[in-house]
């Protein structure tokens, strides 16, 4: 049987989501295709000859990339056989399959790609598909076989500034999370839950990275201390093993405060920087969104990463539809008295409340009735602040952080620019003279190491 696995984008990472069902499904004898659009062109001549395409879809930029996609490859071969898989697969799984789609495969998906191989090779092709939709069985874990993927110099690189740069290998030690933050898209897939990937089969992908040229490793996990009986022991063996290699790693900040023990060990054992959806520094919002977290927590966290000699690298969803004009310069004021101005990417700012299919957004009344009917080109429900100045401002930041980045401003440049923007806004209403931002003046952050593609959804 041929194959073809395509993902279309994964923030400049090589993706996990093709190599690890790479190798499962070359196991069972499959001649598989890995494609990555985000740094190669569709083949048209190997899609012509598949059997099977199946779409990856780890984010919702990826999937919406997918669509014209999918119509196409129908177009080149309209006989293969339609999958898409990951995290998107199953909230989308209504449109994907009005525009073609055939099996939807969420969760642990390796299992399922394998047994729909197995189905298309039999006598019979049921309908509907007799894979679930969402396997959350816990699989014995390949080695990735990262054969065919473009090389690791092609994709994001670690900036330690001043010219430094690094190759950036990618990697997952466990998929899912445990807790239920209405807004993200883990939540409805995974329900609470997360499964582990085998250390051994994750040293080992890494250990080939290495030899491929890694100097750095990002593990992809949503929330690295899901387990930390898991992930200490793991990154203490990949230090061990590998002294000079760095890393970087997502965690929450309650969890980040529930181990507080363990934060000098990532330290000590080569992180360089920790990711942290805060979203929000309003505990109002923080509760509508059940972050688990509040401001003081947050700042509590900050702190002790700076005493410690960590790095945090917060991310927010800074345009929701409880955000005031004064709220958000309150987010902007704690980013500059925490200096934070270099730790913080300027998308950041410009970040807007997506709500998806599915979404546990929706059961809120003060969502409810604000959101338009789904956008399927959109795939969100759409919505509209209340105050009509606060999306513009949305719109103007956004612009503005997209020409700074062509610019190639600095973070603290960009910062200020924000400030004034948002200011603009806030002194008709609170009838006050603008004012400088904050920490500009104070003292100055180092630079933080960064990834050359920063996250975002």
């Amino acid at each position: 049987m041929k194959i073809v696995l395509i993902s279309t984008y994964e923030l400049g990472h090589q993706p996990f989501g093709l190599a690890s069902p790479a190798a499962w499904l070359r196991a069972t004898g499959a001649q598989v295709t890995c494609c990555d659009l985000a740094i190669t062109s569709l083949d048209t001549h190997v899609i012509a000859q598949a059997d099977l395409v199946a779409f990856y879809l780890p984010m919702h930029t990826a999937t919406r990339i997918a669509v014209p996609l999918i119509e196409r490859v129908r177009t080149l071969n309209p006989d293969t056989h339609l999958c898409c898989y990951g995290l998107y697969a199953p909230l989308n799984e209504t449109f994907l399959r009005a525009v073609g789609v055939q099996t939807i495969l969420g969760g642990e998906f390796e299992t399922g790609l394998v047994a729909l191989v197995e189905r298309l090779q039999g006598p019979t092709n049921a309908t509907p598909q007799p894979e679930p939709r969402i396997g959350l069985t816990r699989q014995t874990f390949q080695l990735p076989d990262r054969s065919g993927l473009p090389a690791l110099q092609r994709y994001a690189f670690l900036d330690l500034g001043d010219g430094r740069q690094q190759t950036v290998g990618y990697t997952e030690a466990t998929r899912g999370c445990k807790h239920h933050c209405r807004h993200c898209p883990i939540v409805p897939v995974y329900d609470g839950q997360f499964r582990i990937v085998q250390r051994e089969v994750v040293l080992a992908d890494i250990r080939n990275q290495v030899a491929a040229g890694a100097q750095h490793i990002t593990f992809g996990d949503p929330d690295f201390f899901n387990g930390p009986g898991h992930a200490i022991p793991l990154v203490q063996a990949l230090h061990t093993e590998f002294p000079a290699l760095t890393y970087d790693v997502t965690i929450k900040i309650e969890h980040l405060r529930q181990q507080r023990a363990a934060l000098p060990i990532l330290r000590d054992t080569g992180c360089l920087f920790v990711t942290s959806a805060v979203e929000s520094v309003d505990d109002r919002i923080l509760g509508l969104l059940d972050k688990g977290h509040t401001r003081a927590d947050f700042i509590e966290v900050v702190r002790h990463f700076q005493a410690i000699g960590l790095t945090m690298n917060p991310t927010f969803v800074a345009f929701n539809p409880w955000i005031s004009p004064a709220g958000y310069l309150d987010l902007l004021r704690v980013i500059g008295d925490l200096d934070l101005i270099e730790n913080v990417s300027p998308i950041q700012y410009a970040i807007r409340l997506l709500i998806t299919a599915s979404s546990r957004l929706l059961q809120l009344p003060s969502i409810q009735g604000l959101i338009h009917p789904f956008d399927e080109g959109a795939l969100v429900y759409p919505w509209r602040h209340p105050d009509p100045q606060v999306d513009q401002l949305q719109q103007d930041i956004i612009a503005l952080v997209g020409l700074a980045d062509k610019q190639k401003q600095q973070r603290s440049e960009i910062f200020a620019d924000v400030w004034r923007l948002a200011q603009e806004v806030y002194q008709p209403a609170g009838g006050i003279g603008l004012t400088e931002p904050p920490s500009l003046h104070q003292r100055r952050s180092a630079y933080a190491p960064r990834l050359s593609e920063p996250w975002y959804c």
